[in-house]
């Protein structure tokens, strides 16, 4: 099976704000319904009060990041699915929960893992 990467941006969740609660009661039943199928391997949010930091090959840290992800942020799921349609399902199950669109990306298999 591949493992999917389903993510949107917290700027993508527009909705006001007294719908906050049930936004999150909705996202963590599909949680809850990708745990009970067996699919969920891990998710959450960036935590965006903390910022990023590099780390070289010698120990040395940074502050920031590359310039072309600075603007990762947002929610993150991992699921693990038998074909991309069974991920697109998820996602739209997540989009209908979170209230925006969900990009969905396949990891590359690697047969050492």
């Amino acid at each position: 099976m591949t493992k999917y990467l389903i993510s949107f941006p917290s700027g993508a969740m527009d909705f006001p704000a007294e719908d906050f609660q049930a936004v999150v009661d909705a996202s963590h039943a599909v949680v809850q319904q990708a745990k009970d199928a067996g699919v969920w391997v891990f998710g959450g949010g960036i935590d965006e009060s903390i910022p990023p930091v590099m780390v070289d090959g010698d120990g040395t840290v940074t502050e920031g990041t590359y310039p072309q992800t600075r603007q990762i942020e947002g929610g993150y799921t991992v699921l693990e699915v038998p074909s991309r349609e069974a991920a697109l399902e998820w996602a739209a199950k997540i989009a209908v929960a979170c209230r925006c669109a969900q990009e969905v990306r396949a990891f590359q298999y690697d047969p050492a893992s």
